[in-house]
């Protein structure tokens, strides 16, 4: 049964009251996690929350557990984990993104993350976050008009001249010359 946020349980989340975890458990509607109030994950905004009553219930509403505080008492498997770090990045890459901000999202030290995503995925959360800021561009320079700066911007690059440097490092052309071949059927 999901229960209300109150401001008795708002203060158990924000102080990570340890008291509660018997309780309630809350997820958060914009990271897809559900805790125990004692997780010293960092605070979610009030209107993102949800509480339930037992853990089991935040697993049907398809709310994962969190890999810092296990809710469920078992940990989250690693490729379960690195999925859900992947759908972040694939939802947000546009934006600024880096390793500690990933891992507070997904509850989780930088350390660990780094090493597991790399484990798992073969590259590094970085390397992912370029690779599809840079297909991203290359669909943008393929089929819209927008200046490259304005391209740049828009897949989390705001540094046009590291933007082309990066492109070029990871597709062998400018920007420019990737519209260019694309215009003219050369891959």
């Amino acid at each position: 049964m999901e229960l209300g946020v109150t401001e008795e349980r708002w203060k158990a989340i924000i102080t990570n009251d340890a008291s509660y975890d018997d309780q309630f458990f809350y997820a958060v509607k914009t990271t897809g996690i559900f805790c125990r109030p004692s997780c010293k994950s960092k605070p979610p905004r009030w209107g993102n929350v949800r509480i339930f009553q037992q853990a089991s219930e935040a697993i049907r509403e398809e709310f994962r557990p969190c890999k810092r505080c296990k809710p469920t008492g078992q940990r989250l498997p690693d490729r379960e984990w690195v999925a859900q770090i992947t759908n972040y990045i694939d939802a947000h890459y546009s934006e600024k993104l880096t390793l500690a901000h990933l891992a507070d999202m997904c509850h989780g030290s930088p350390y660990h993350l780094h090493r597991t995503f790399k484990r798992i995925k073969e590259m590094t959360p970085v390397e992912y976050i370029q690779q599809k800021r840079i297909d991203k561009a290359k669909e943008l320079l393929a089929h819209s008009g927008k200046p490259i700066a304005a391209i740049s911007a828009e897949v989390g690059v705001p540094n046009t001249p590291y933007f082309i440097t990066l492109f070029k490092k990871t597709t062998g052309q400018t920007p420019s010359e990737y519209r260019q071949n694309q215009l003219h059927g050369n891959q």
